[in-house]
């Protein structure tokens, strides 16, 4: 993954923003809408491709571009560094491959711990019944 590469083919859109602004909260477009064809992306190779495109599915819509949104701050740049530091993050967050899970059987001292714990049990419960006549 090249970092500067995929900062390169993003695509900004400035929409008016929600919120507080005063006097500018119907002239000034502050909200940035990020979108990313991850398809057509020649920073990223096609494993890395299929792996965004899985683990992302929920943000990606039909025509396979990831869009992103920010409106945090009221400057429209400031909003434009975080969803892109916010898009860098995401992207490698998603790319970081799990470690296969190691099945483990139970020690011999610990399945010895859990009969002892269960005849303890057994024998607190059977001393609760009422003696038989």
């Amino acid at each position: 993954m090249d970092k500067d590469q995929l900062i390169l083919e993003l695509q900004f859109k400035a929409i008016r923003s929600s919120g507080p602004g005063g006097q500018h909260v119907n002239k000034v477009s502050s909200k940035i809408e990020l979108s990313f064809a991850v398809q057509e992306s020649l920073a990223l190779s096609d494993k890395e491709k299929e792996l965004i495109s899985e683990k992302l599915a929920n943000r990606i819509n039909k025509e396979n571009i990831l869009l992103l949104q920010c409106d945090e701050s009221r400057s429209q740049h400031k909003n434009k560094e975080l969803v892109i530091k916010r898009f860098v993050q995401m992207i490698t967050e998603a790319l970081i491959i799990p470690q296969p899970r190691k099945k483990l059987k139970p020690s011999r001292a610990a399945k010895l711990t859990r009969l002892n714990n269960k005849k303890h049990q057994a024998l607190k419960k059977e001393s609760r019944r009422r003696p038989e006549r």
